[in-house]
């Protein structure tokens, strides 16, 4: 049987930064291969499915993330030296998101074989800390040319294991205000921050005209801002950055769109893949996290949720997110404890929900 504290320790004990998580899969890979688990592999995600996969079934996909961030240069404590103390397991990555991956895996082992109303299907993902390229990006459209079907999702985050039912999706936007550059003691040219200044004005009194019923409205931040080149020359050029927190009132797309054309400046999104999510709450993944005592909630952070659009998904998991990306970060052993009995509860309930 998975011995899921010996497990997350090694996770821990193996550095995994993002887009260098080659070990850590081989890990994950390994301690379910062990199990009896037939396991497939694109990239650094792991991932394995019921056997007698039933496509007139509905699947739930249980993900979770074996990526790191970079640890914080104020750790006192060795991030890749995993230590026991006082009920608590310190690590690298330990809270965010190693608790909720042992959890996952064990919770898939329990019912590896038991015949449920729907398929279970197991994601260990990688590049979730970056939302690269080769982690859930890769692994949707895989699922699909492998012949299954997602229909559902569980995200493995630390919530405190209350179901996050929805998170704002996220847009940066790189702005340019163009000028004509002059001589500044002759008063030339037209000053590009000064347009920059009517535009940022113009996005912190816009207003959309729809609001999400559950995320309320899209906020923005210029977060940035430069210009010039030296004291005595009229800049033709000011860039400046801006942080949109979308919601699903408005796709990204459409998001960019207004905001643009609000202003003279010239907008361009970094991505637009950043979505936000919104689970409805009569679905049965809420109903089943609310029968076992779980408390909706929306979530301040980003997860892999927001790559997964259209999907219903709900995040919930081991820890507290605000210990993730902290120095000395740690998850206390009773946190998975308790994540084991209540992800078995969850699943049962599922199944109570979706065989009447």
């Amino acid at each position: 049987m998975l011995d899921t504290t010996d497990l997350l320790c090694r996770l821990i004990a193996t550095p995994s930064v993002s887009r260098q998580e080659d070990c850590t899969a081989d890990i994950v890979q390994y301690a379910l291969e062990s199990e009896g688990v037939v396991v497939r592999r694109i990239y650094n995600n792991i991932w394995a499915l019921q056997p007698g996969y039933d496509s007139s079934k509905p699947t739930l996909l249980l993900n979770s993330h074996h990526d790191t961030v970079k640890p914080s240069p104020a750790y006192t404590r060795d991030p890749f030296k995993p230590d026991l103390e006082g009920g608590r397991i310190y690590g690298l990555g330990s809270n965010d998101a190693g608790a909720s991956v042992v959890s996952l895996m064990w919770l898939f082992l329990q019912y590896y074989h038991e015949d449920l109303p729907f398929n279970l299907v197991l994601a260990i993902t990688a590049e979730e800390e970056v939302m690269g390229e080769k982690g859930m990006r890769a692994m949707l459209p895989h699922f699909k040319e492998s012949g299954v079907d997602i229909d559902m999702v569980l995200v493995g985050e630390p919530t405190g294991m209350q179901p996050a039912v929805a998170e704002r999706g996220l847009v940066v936007l790189d702005c340019v205000s163009h000028g004509v550059t002059g001589h500044a003691a002759r008063c030339e040219g037209v000053n590009a921050i000064y347009k920059a200044m009517d535009d940022i004005e113009k996005l912190r009194n816009f207003k959309f005209e729809q609001t999400s019923e559950v995320l309320g409205d899209i906020t923005l931040q210029i977060t940035q801002i430069e210009a010039g080149t030296q004291h005595n020359v009229v800049p033709a050029e000011c860039r400046w950055v801006v942080d949109v927190r979308t919601t699903d009132a408005y796709t990204n797309e459409q998001t960019v769109m207004l905001l643009q054309g609000a202003v003279e400046s010239d907008l361009t999104p970094r991505s637009t893949r950043v979505h936000a999510s919104v689970i409805e709450r009569s679905h049965p993944l809420v109903k089943a996290a609310e029968a076992i005592g779980g408390k909706p909630f929306v979530s301040p952070t980003t997860s892999d949720m927001a790559l997964m659009y259209g999907l219903p998904s709900l995040k919930m998991g081991p820890g507290q997110s605000s210990r993730s990306h902290s120095a000395d970060e740690y998850v206390v052993e009773s946190e998975i404890d308790e994540a084991k009995i209540l992800y078995k509860k969850f699943i049962e309930e599922l199944a109570k929900i979706l065989k009447r």
